[in-house]
This record gives C-alpha cells, sequence and structure tokens, in this order.
C-alpha cells in the first residue's frame, strides 16, 4: 500500500481508493485504513458508495473490482510479454544439471520453462512433474531424455490445470530439488498471491514438496496483488524476472527482504 496519506476530501479519497482495487485487484479495508488515516467505519462507507457507483464490489475484508477478477485463457495470456518469458526461462534452466528432479507449476511464463527444456539437449535425466497438461505435451518431444509425471487431479479448462481434489496426492510423496512456481501477483507486503484459488492451493503444496523454491514472474506481475495467497517472500528462495516493467516493485522487493533476484533484461540474457 502507499505511505499513509494527508486526509483528503471525501470526493478525493474514493477515487484514490477506486483506482487502488483496480491496480491491485484485491485491497484490504485494514490497509485502506492506514493508508488513508481515517477509521475502518470510514473505509466501508467509502466501498460501500463506491460499490452503489459500480466501480468496486465489496467482498469479506475488503473489495475488488466491479467486474470481478476475470482469469484469462492461456492461450491468450501466453502471447503477453513473450520475448520476456523466454528470457526469463533462459535464466530459470540455468538453475538446473542434469539428474535433478523438477516441479513446473501450471503457467504461461513455466510453459516458457518447459519450452527452454525441450531446447536444452545437454540436460539429461530430469524428472519433471507438473499439473499442467500443455506443459507437459510441450515437454513430450524430450521424452525420454527427461521424465515426466503428471500430477493427476481435477481438471480446470482455463488453463489446462489440474488441481485439488487428488492433485496434491503426489506431491505429498516426493521431494523435489526445485519448484518453479508461477503466479499473477509478487508484492513486498501481500508476497506471492493468484487469481484462481484452488491453483493457490497447489502452488503451496508444491513449495513444501520442494527443495528450493523459485517464483518465476514476468515485471508485469511485480507490485500486484490477488485474492489466493501462495506464499510470503520469506518462504521462497528466489525470484526471476525481467527488468522491462519492473522499477519501484523490484527495488522494494530487494531492499525489503533478503530474496535472491534474477533479473533477464531486454529479451536477452
Amino acid at each position: 500500500m502507499p505511505e499513509p496519506a494527508p486526509h483528503l476530501p471525501t470526493e478525493e479519497r474514493r477515487d484514490r481508493i477506486r483506482e487502488l482495487v483496480e491496480e491491485r485487484s484485491f485491497v484490504r479495508v485494514v490497509d485502506l485504513s492506514e493508508a488513508f488515516g481515517v477509521s475502518t467505519v470510514t473505509v466501508r462507507t467509502d466501498l460501500e458508495a463506491l460499490e452503489h457507483g459500480g466501480a468496486v464490489r465489496r467482498i469479506r475484508g475488503g473489495a475488488m473490482p466491479a467486474e470481478g477478477l476475470r482469469e484469462r485463457p492461456f492461450e491468450e495470456v501466453q502471447v503477453d510479454a513473450a520475448p520476456q518469458k523466454e528470457a526469463i526461462a533462459r535464466l530459470a534452466v540455468d538453475e538446473l544439471s542434469s539428474g535433478m528432479s523438477v516441479l513446473l507449476d501450471v503457467g504461461t511464463t513455466t510453459a516458457a520453462i518447459a519450452a527452454e527444456l525441450v531446447r536444452r539437449t545437454e540436460l539429461v535425466d530430469l524428472t519433471v512433474i507438473t499439473n499442467g497438461l500443455s506443459i507437459a505435451l510441450t515437454l513430450e518431444p524430450a521424452l525420454p531424455r527427461l521424465q515426466v509425471i503428471v500430477t493427476g487431479g481435477t481438471l480446470r479448462p482455463l488453463q489446462h490445470s489440474l488441481v485439488p481434489p487428488l492433485a496434491d496426492t503426489v506431491l505429498s510423496r516426493i521431494r523435489a530439488d526445485v519448484a518453479f512456481i508461477g503466479c499473477n501477483g509478487v508484492d513486498v507486503e501481500a508476497g506471492i498471491t493468484n487469481i484462481n484459488l484452488p491453483e493457490a492451493e497447489l502452488k503451496r503444496a508444491m513449495i513444501d514438496a520442494a527443495s528450493r523454491v523459485v517464483v518465476a514472474a514476468d515485471s508485469s506481475k511485480l507490485g500486484r496483488v490477488h485474492l489466493g495467497r501462495v506464499a510470503d517472500l520469506g518462504q521462497v528462495d528466489a525470484l526471476v524476472t525481467d527488468g522491462d516493467q519492473s522499477g519501484p516493485a523490484l527495488d522494494a522487493i530487494q531492499a525489503v527482504t533478503g530474496l535472491e533476484v534474477l533479473v533477464a533484461r531486454g529479451g536477452t540474457r
């Protein structure tokens, strides 16, 4: 949240609240109270007025955009920031060596990591466990150089992902060397967050099942907060991102946390 603001006229404060809700996808009443130096009762009155005007939708503890959190299909998101995701993938795969076991989360940036694994023919005897059907199919040309295990579970069509129930059964029985986790938001205070709650649950299980946890997120995700909490930044080991839109959000992450940050700049390593 921004630094505490001086007392603003009611309409100006509500405009600022609306902008924050649109920017962050979800804001809490208590955070707005601290940011604007007003009581939680005043914030709830502001949110009620904004909801009545169609600007936000109130939910327990806070508010979200009026149109809700629209989850875009995998194929639609895949083309966004494609060069940056490819650069992130190259940097992420540099983390790996032959014989390792890898958890590969669902997502378009992790799909780019899968494509990079197919290209990196020097890597052999990798075991890749994924909950993404698109990712598994991307990896198929690399068989038998790579062993690919699909978690199983309940199919979500938008992301072609497998989620609980049953998707976490395999994860409770393994310990992988590294997990690459995708997400919709990385924020210095809110940590790693995701739009979809069932996928957020499985991401947490992947984090618990890995010795090293690497978040792969293009810079448009930095500073954003979504409804499904995955982990605090202190629960992950590294962030791999690009430098194209990072700015103050990345500076804050580096300044406040001890998180290792690997930056792929300009679409190249």
